[in-house]
């Protein structure tokens, strides 16, 4: 079971709730939730807000063939899979991602957890403008979009 979407920040924030709901079930025996956050300095810069960009089908496509790659990688009985993703401006300590997972068991929550933020990271084309307290900005460097 999958949700995947991008959130417009313009029209609405992510809401941890929607997770929450999405995920619970009592065939699930452990929940992990991760939570993106903007932080304050990245490469001894003082970060004051960040702008995603994504381009969204293509977003989705690639959540969606994450969480297909999933089934085959860890073979689990049950999963459930919560993945919103900010696009837009936010500033410190505002919420980019969220990621839910539920497992029967709690070292399979862990692991699809971490599987995924791994793999949103190489896979998922979501660009990163960062802002600084000088009123400079820049994009950053992504990782190259890895084939299979």
């Amino acid at each position: 079971m999958l949700h995947a979407k991008i959130i417009d920040i313009k029209k609405k924030k992510i809401e941890l709730s929607n997770a929450e709901k999405f995920i619970a079930s009592s065939k699930y025996g452990a929940s992990i939730y991760f939570v993106g956050t903007v932080r304050n300095l990245n490469n001894n810069k003082k970060v004051v807000g960040m702008t995603y960009d994504s381009h969204d089908p293509m977003v989705i496509k690639s959540l969606e063939e994450i969480y297909q790659n999933s089934l085959t990688k860890f073979k689990f009985d049950n999963q459930a899979v919560f993945i919103e993703h900010i696009k837009g401006h936010v500033l410190l300590g505002d919420v980019s991602i969220v990621i839910a997972v539920a497992c029967k068991h709690r070292d399979q929550a862990y692991e699809l957890s971490r599987f995924f933020i791994e793999e949103i990271k190489k896979k998922t084309p979501i660009w990163k403008k960062e802002h600084y307290e000088n009123e400079d900005s820049e994009w950053l460097e992504g990782n190259p979009i890895q084939a299979e």
